[in-house]
């Protein structure tokens, strides 16, 4: 990657990731401070506003030939760091939310060493897979529906946490496959 230009770094749909990943802390006060349903609506919002926020940087940036290198980078991490905060967060009410936040770091660390090191070999996965976009859209579903439903079932919730923890663990194997294609 070689020198950023200026205007890339303050392109918009650059912005709206900016924006997304400074929503994080007052997600995280909000959520963790929360002291009524509608303090748990708030956080959810700022969730929502994240998620919207999201939808639309990428159409803007296809849309307005503003795909950027940096953007390319900006987007996945305010994705990582919205779901990994959120998570974290929600660890604070449900038990059973710690062991999707450690198959989440090690999906995510696995994907970051594995993508290093194919690049050395001057290679890279182009984008994400399918089966990656459907594990996003599923983990985000789960986080949307605890931080919205504060008084959901416990039972309700491990089931939510538990899916999810099977549906990345797939994705965590077909990406391992993924990797060792390219190796050959």
């Amino acid at each position: 990657m070689g020198k950023i230009k200026k205007e890339e770094i303050w392109s918009i749909p650059n912005c709206m990731g900016y924006f997304r990943i400074l929503l994080i802390p007052f997600f995280c006060v909000i959520y963790l401070n929360a002291d009524s349903v509608k303090d748990y609506y708030l956080a959810a919002g700022l969730v929502l506003v994240s998620t919207i926020t999201d939808l639309f940087d990428g159409k803007v940036a296809r849309k307005f030939n503003m795909v950027t290198e940096l953007g390319k980078f900006v987007d996945p991490f305010a994705d990582k760091l919205t779901h990994g905060a959120v998570a974290l967060c929600l660890c604070t009410r449900y038990k059973r939310m710690i062991w999707l936040v450690a198959l989440m770091a090690i999906k995510e660390g696995f994907m970051a060493v594995m993508g290093l090191i194919n690049l050395r070999h001057g290679k890279k996965l182009d984008g994400a897979k399918w089966y990656g976009k459907i594990c996003t859209a599923t983990l985000f579903v789960v986080l949307g529906v605890l931080v919205f439903m504060p008084k959901i079932s416990g039972r309700i919730a491990d089931v939510l946490i538990l899916g999810e923890m099977v549906i990345m663990a797939i994705v965590l194997v077909l990406y391992a496959f993924e990797f060792r294609k390219m190796a050959k």
